[in-house]
């Protein structure tokens, strides 16, 4: 199991080995010829390559002043005095990667055997078939989210993801409470937490899952790229670790039902948060974020 993980992640390291560097790091670092060869292989033409390449070269020129600018002060003023836009920029990106692990999606799959045998599946053949299909439903619905992610923008689906999120928890919760007081193992109890899960992790894939990295690398401006998505990352590594570690503990205490009731209640929390601080970025260049932000905050 363990081997086949490195077979995607070689494949990821042949890739990176012929990436160009990215335009923006490259301006910044004065190597603008360099930069205008990058933009021409993801340019329609070498009009939009010098087009875009203006832009960069404005949006940078607070950093680009020396070839050796290693982001001083920068933790300083994104920490300890951000101005209002950033501001905001930091709390979307800090927040939408919180409730990315808060839901409890990554302990859901981590444990999913525990929480299938709980609702009554006791089989090791039946144990393994719903893992499998809830596998293969988590991992259909990124291709969907791939497929629309710019053409309906990310605010619908990670609005509609965190929304079914949080039904599908509430329902996965229902089901597991009837079960825990049930003296049977009625079958439409089980079918109902097999598909919520399978719903719960699907909805996830649709939103949270990829537009969380997504949105969080394209909402911060140049200068403060590295250190923002840094922080933002750190944040949801963290929550990660807490969740998985004490998922079953926290379960134990309150039962599988009411562990699913909160992470409901989380999700319900998470939607009235993207709702608010989350604007939509579909169209737009990371230039472009920069002032959406601040017309949002005026």
């Amino acid at each position: 199991m363990l081997g086949f993980a490195a077979l995607p992640a070689i494949a990821v390291a042949l890739g990176v080995m012929v990436m160009p560097e990215s335009p923006r790091w490259l301006i910044m670092k004065g190597r603008f010829a360099e930069a205008k060869l990058a933009l021409i292989k993801t340019s329609n033409s070498e009009e939009e390559a010098e087009f875009r390449l203006t832009e960069m070269t404005k949006a940078a020129e607070p950093t680009s002043s020396s070839n050796n600018w290693r982001g001083q002060a920068v933790w300083k003023e994104l920490l300890l005095r951000p101005s209002r836009p950033l501001r905001r920029i930091l709390i979307a990106a800090v927040g939408v990667n919180f409730f990315m692990q808060a839901s409890g999606n990554d302990a859901v799959v981590y444990y999913s055997p525990e929480v299938f045998r709980d609702a009554g599946i006791s089989s090791r053949k039946q144990l393994v078939g719903v893992t499998v299909i809830m596998g293969i439903a988590k991992t259909s619905f990124v291709f969907i989210s791939a497929l629309f992610l710019d053409r309906f923008g990310r605010r619908p689906l990670i609005l509609l993801g965190s929304s079914g999120m949080a039904i599908s928890l509430a329902l996965l919760g229902l089901g597991s409470k009837y079960l825990e007081q049930s003296n049977g193992n009625p079958e439409w109890a089980i079918a109902l937490c097999v598909v919520a899960v399978c719903a719960d992790v699907s909805f996830f894939s649709i939103g949270l899952g990829p537009v969380t990295w997504v949105y969080s690398s394209e909402i911060f401006p140049t200068r403060f790229r590295a250190q923002g998505s840094s922080l933002a990352i750190s944040v949801n590594r963290l929550v990660s670790g807490i969740v998985a570690m004490t998922f079953l503990s926290i379960s134990r205490e309150i039962t599988f039902g009411g562990m699913f009731f909160a992470l409901a209640g989380i999700m319900g929390v998470g939607t009235v948060f993207f709702h608010f601080f989350l604007p939509e970025t579909k169209g737009k260049s990371l230039e472009e974020i920069g002032v959406l932000f601040e017309d949002n905050v005026n």
